[in-house]
């Protein structure tokens, strides 16, 4: 109905008139949010995405030695050579079985799917980087088969801690595996993230 405001005028300043409206509508919504990121940090918990994401932005994620430090996604606006700014989200870490809600892995792998790009980050210190590499994208595959089809870069996180000729031996294997080159980054000292970065430039050039 209309209210006080309706019946205002210049002769009525203060009107104190209304008219009965008609019942309104109840409706029950469920609202489910999807971050929107340009680029999406995904890979294994504790495989050094939130270390990475503080290291290129000013994103102040927690970072701690032990999995599932990160339980909720987190954002940060990394610059460009241009000056302008992209977000990255940092996914919080993936197991087995998230593509069939296994640790929170349905609320994660949402946020993934509006992204245009993956930075696929696979810890070059696990027991077995192979393994968690592969699982990471099955899980992908089981949530989302159009994931795969997303331009993806792959990346050797902790590069630092690892003895240079195993780290070389492991890059070999982990390209033969995913039949991709990798990066040997480390967010510590900063080894390989510029150039990390201009791909990841030109990669979303490439892909408007």
């Amino acid at each position: 109905g209309f209210g006080n405001a309706h019946y205002l005028s210049n002769r009525n300043r203060a009107p104190e008139q209304c008219t009965t409206g008609h019942p309104g509508q109840l409706r029950q919504l469920r609202l489910e949010l999807k971050l929107l990121a340009e680029v999406g940090l995904v890979g294994c918990p504790n495989a050094g995405k939130s270390t990475l994401i503080r290291a290129l932005s000013a994103a102040r994620p927690k970072v701690a030695d032990y999995p599932f430090t990160t339980l909720t996604p987190n954002l940060g606006v990394v610059r460009r050579p241009t000056g302008d700014g992209t977000v990255f989200a940092d996914i919080p870490g993936l197991i087995q079985g998230a593509a069939m809600g296994a640790g929170l892995g349905h609320d994660f792998l949402r946020h993934i799917q509006r992204t245009r790009l993956l930075v696929h980050l696979v810890d070059a210190t696990a027991e077995d980087p192979c393994r968690d590499g592969a699982m990471l994208l099955q899980e992908l595959a089981a949530y989302d088969p159009t994931l795969l089809d997303r331009p993806r870069l792959l990346a050797l996180s902790k590069s630092d801690a690892v003895e240079t000729g195993a780290l070389e031996r492991l890059s070999a294997m982990v390209t033969q595996q995913f039949q991709q080159p990798c990066y040997q980054i480390s967010a510590i000292t900063g080894q390989g993230l510029e150039q990390l970065k201009q791909d990841i430039w030109d990669r979303l050039a490439t892909h408007t």
